[in-house]
């Protein structure tokens, strides 16, 4: 018997994402006056929540957090680097949902959660994929989940895309 390379994937079609939007839908418990999506995995399942919740204040962040050859210390314990973040006075006073694709190690979403907070909005999460076991928080998820896994996800939006995959030729509708 051989041994799995890496994590199990799972691949998503675009009926899979509709289904986990429609799932998402009716959990929340109050209305969000804005989004921030995180970059680039919150973009299209914040877009398709925007859309169905009439949420009009979208904002994103865009977070990047130093791998292990660029600083000294153990991955998990370094501090995040805002690349792209809504000023403030965006934030302040403002239920505000943020969405990113997946939770996996819960870093990227609690950073952003975190600093939301200390803007002075009143941030919930939300994911397509929750992953308990890789989250590094114990017991704290996301407040809003479509589906938990163990899978490295792949979205439909992912799956040949790229200048080398494109096609030549003209499109006629």
């Amino acid at each position: 018997m051989t041994k799995p390379l890496g994590p199990r994937r799972e691949v998503l079609t675009w009926s899979d994402v509709d289904r986990l939007i429609d799932h998402l839908l009716p959990q929340f418990r109050r209305e969000f006056t804005a989004m921030v999506m995180i970059t680039r995995g919150g973009l299209i399942p914040g877009g398709m929540l925007a859309e169905a919740m009439n949420i009009t204040h979208l904002l994103t962040a865009a977070v990047h957090f130093p791998s292990q050859s660029e600083q000294q210390h153990n991955k998990l314990m370094v501090w995040p680097d805002f690349i792209q973040f809504p000023r403030d006075e965006l934030l302040r006073g403002r239920p505000t949902l943020i969405v990113d694709d997946v939770w996996g190690s819960g870093r990227t979403i609690t950073a952003v959660k975190n600093r939301v907070s200390s803007a002075g909005g009143f941030p919930e999460t939300c994911v397509m994929h929750f992953n308990p076991h890789r989250n590094l928080f114990g017991k704290v998820r996301p407040d809003y989940y479509a589906a938990i896994t163990d899978a490295y996800i792949i979205f439909p939006w992912e799956i040949d895309r790229g200048p080398d995959k494109a096609i030549l030729g003209t499109f006629e509708p």
